[in-house]
């Protein structure tokens, strides 16, 4: 696309315009809209019960379920920040975004998305500790010491995206700027830029590299200590009993980087349709999971879930009973 009409960085007077999915005839916003907003729903739904389910259950006042809760809040406001602007882009075509919500929108996406990177590291930590160091567990994972390093999670992720975002929001723009994505992402808000883009995409590319594969390393280091210590327990019980407690937090750490992947090898192979939706389904569908996992794999998770549909399904009963007399 042609770039005219330069002038000075960072002008508030910018207005970004959001291509959505190039590729995507406009007969299907409607349906696409509905699926989003269904998946929207679903997220709100399944991580404010996870929240409930945990603040309120007693039995589920542990290190593990602490750190769990701090994912399903990360995965309600990373969603927040990207689909609200998706559902008006493909119920309404309103493509327009200015230029400090743009920037506020991709460094909110960049800063959540580093934040449950590391509480996945953490959540990690916190099963090393359980299987391989279970009589210091009650010494190592107090609630001060488990509070320190999920603040540290969020307060590490407040700062890391803020060079990326400051060197993007000072580069050349024309007046109406095209980001081919669905939100603003760094690297298409780098693409639509009149600098010179180099610089920028190589250093997004770095820190980018750092942050996802850094956390991945260190989940992989913890659960190579884990499996080491699994395989000395003689008994077959013991071993399924062991691995059964990582079995969730290993499918959330893979459904995390396998949607990354997806984004990162469309991203280098040149295909865009496919890069945007890699990152769409990164943004949406993940949190849609956890949920999921989490329920499913976890009893005490599902018995409290349950314990609280059934205690608001009765009280609603109650109420509806009540006003039909």
């Amino acid at each position: 696309m042609e770039k005219v009409a330069c002038y000075g960085s960072g002008d508030s007077q910018t207005i970004f315009y959001l291509t959505g999915i190039p590729s995507l005839q406009k007969s299907l916003f409607l349906p696409v809209f509905f699926i989003f907003l269904l998946l929207y729903l679903l997220i709100l739904l399944g991580n404010t019960l996870i929240l409930v389910a945990v603040v309120t259950e007693p039995s589920l006042h542990k290190p593990m379920y602490f750190f769990l809760i701090n994912l399903s809040a990360l995965d309600i406001l990373f969603t927040t920040t990207t689909v609200p602007k998706m559902l008006s882009l493909f119920l309404l075509e309103d493509h327009f975004l200015s230029f400090p919500a743009c920037f506020l929108q991709m460094y909110l996406f960049l800063n959540i998305t580093d934040s449950i990177l590391f509480i996945l590291v953490v959540m990690a930590y916190d099963r090393y500790v359980a299987i391989c160091r279970p009589l210091h567990y009650p010494v190592h994972m107090t609630p001060q010491t488990n509070t320190a390093l999920a603040a540290s999670a969020w307060i590490t992720a407040l700062l890391l995206p803020v060079p990326a975002v400051t060197q993007t929001s000072q580069m050349v723009y024309n007046n109406i700027p095209y980001i081919c994505h669905c939100f603003c992402d760094h690297l298409a808000l780098v693409q639509a830029s009149c600098s010179d883009t180099s610089p920028q995409t190589l250093m997004g590319f770095c820190i980018a590299m750092v942050v996802s594969f850094l956390p991945l390393l260190l989940v992989l280091l913890s659960y190579a200590r884990i499996l080491a210590s699994v395989l000395r327990i003689n008994s077959k019980e013991g071993r399924s009993k062991a691995f059964s407690t990582c079995s969730s937090h290993l499918l959330v750490v893979g459904t995390y980087y396998s949607f990354i992947a997806i984004a990162y090898v469309a991203y280098r192979t040149d295909l865009l349709d496919f890069h945007i939706m890699g990152n769409v389904a990164y943004a949406s569908l993940t949190p849609v999971l956890n949920p999921l996992i989490y329920t499913l794999r976890s009893k005490d998770v599902k018995a409290a879930i349950t314990k609280i549909i059934y205690i608001k399904t009765q009280a609603l009963i109650r109420i509806l009973t009540f006003k039909s007399s």
